[in-house]
């Protein structure tokens, strides 16, 4: 049920509950995102090739899907908290795994159990924040929620690549998991029930509850537009630091320096994006966010040795666009599902983005190569493929707006 507080206030519990998702969204995006930054780092430890490491990278999304549809037709079926909670300690256990792993291989076993669990915990708290706030909010909500990927830049990766230099790979998920433990200590204590979507599915058959979901045609055009959406970070992001240090020129000792002023310029960011998609609206700003990305990619990709002040507002502008794109299409895509598909549509979609991520990952893994120098090779292809894709979902967007609006509109009549 949503919440009927005015849409500029928040109680204090609606922003406890937007403070905590925020912060367990972060939890998962760093565990995820980590992998990144350590790619300079775990191509000489484990002595892999880029290909291998794109897998260990896509093993995680992979895992993701085959589990986010697994949940899809239950995720209705029961109080939203519980569900956050036992995904939530599978993933602990997973990061735990990756923290202890010998070689490349337990390394990658890990990257899977942590993929079944964490890829789910992003569609519960998306359906735990639609659940209770209304339309008119989310941009709001979820320019804080967003905050997450911002605060892993700032706080996070940093801090997770000291550790790494200072004490080994395996440091940043130790750090990870003594973190999480203490957010579900908290979510277990404070989190009330989230029930009220129980009664509209009451006498559902979960398989048949999944199948209504994946085949309404609405639902479809919303799943091909993440599919789209995901393919161009997740086929940069790999590689991102590697390109970062053997093509541009700075050093490892400069990557952390660089996701932190990054970071605190999308920390900026993020709640005003969300508040100018409440205002303004979700898709002009996507479009605006998506044109800058667009941009931003060419530019980036086809570059060679850069000085480092430049190579930070390269990263600033760059993450400008793509929070603009996160933050608008999230609150845009919850409006999508009705009531009763909310869990479902939410699980289902996170699926369909882990799955076209791991696509995505496991073929950049295949297009770029490592010289004997350290050179990232066919860098700027990947940005091509990435600019063609957010072309297109701009398109796709569109519909998806045109689409939501109409709906609105004949729920007022």
């Amino acid at each position: 049920m949503q919440s009927s507080a005015p849409s500029d206030t928040f109680s204090p519990y609606q922003k406890f509950i937007i403070v905590t998702i925020a912060v367990l969204q972060f939890t998962v995006i760093l565990d995820f995102m980590v992998l990144s930054p350590l790619s300079a780092l775990l191509l000489k430890e484990l002595q892999v090739t880029t290909t291998q490491f794109g897998l260990v990278v896509s093993a995680y999304a992979f895992s993701a899907f085959a589990s986010g549809i697994a949940a899809a037709g239950f995720a209705d079926k029961f109080d939203r908290k519980r569900l956050l909670l036992f995904f939530y300690i599978g993933f602990l256990i997973g990061t735990l795994m990756c923290g202890l792993a010998p070689d490349y291989y337990s390394l990658l076993v890990a990257r899977i159990v942590t993929g079944l669990f964490g890829g789910v915990l992003g569609s519960i708290g998306g359906a735990i924040v639609t659940d209770l706030f209304p339309m008119s909010a989310r941009g709001r909500v979820m320019g804080v929620v967003q905050m997450a990927f911002a605060v892993s830049q700032v706080f996070g990766i940093p801090v997770g690549l000291l550790l790494a230099n200072q004490f080994g790979w395996h440091a940043p998920f130790l750090m990870i998991v003594g973190f999480s433990s203490v957010v579900g200590v908290v979510i277990f204590t404070f989190m009330r029930p989230v029930r009220d979507h129980l009664h509209l599915n009451l006498g559902r058959h979960p398989m048949l509850h999944l199948w209504k979901t994946v085949t309404q045609w609405p639902y479809i055009k919303a799943f091909l537009a993440t599919t789209l959406m995901t393919t161009g970070g997740f086929m940069l992001m790999p590689f991102g630091a590697a390109f970062s240090v053997h093509n541009l020129g700075i050093t490892n000792d400069q990557l952390p320096i660089l996701y932190a002023i990054t970071g605190v310029f999308s920390m900026i960011f993020g709640p005003i994006i969300g508040r100018l998609s409440d205002r303004v609206g979700k898709y002009p700003v996507f479009a605006a966010g998506s044109l800058l990305t667009m941009i931003m990619v060419a530019i980036y990709t086809q570059r060679g040795i850069t000085p480092f002040w430049f190579v930070i507002v390269l990263n600033v502008l760059l993450f400008a666009g793509i929070s603009s794109r996160m933050i608008s299409s999230m609150a845009l895509m919850s409006a999508v599902p009705e009531p009763h598909d909310r869990g479902a549509f939410m699980s289902i979609n996170s699926s369909v983005q882990q799955l076209s991520g791991g696509v995505a990952s496991a073929i950049a893994g295949t297009i770029v190569m490592q010289t004997r120098s350290g050179l990232i090779e066919h860098y700027d292809v990947l940005g091509y493929v990435v600019i063609v894709a957010i072309a297109i979902t701009i398109a796709m967007m569109y519909w998806i707006n045109l689409q939501i609006a109409d709906k609105q509109a004949a729920h007022a009549r």
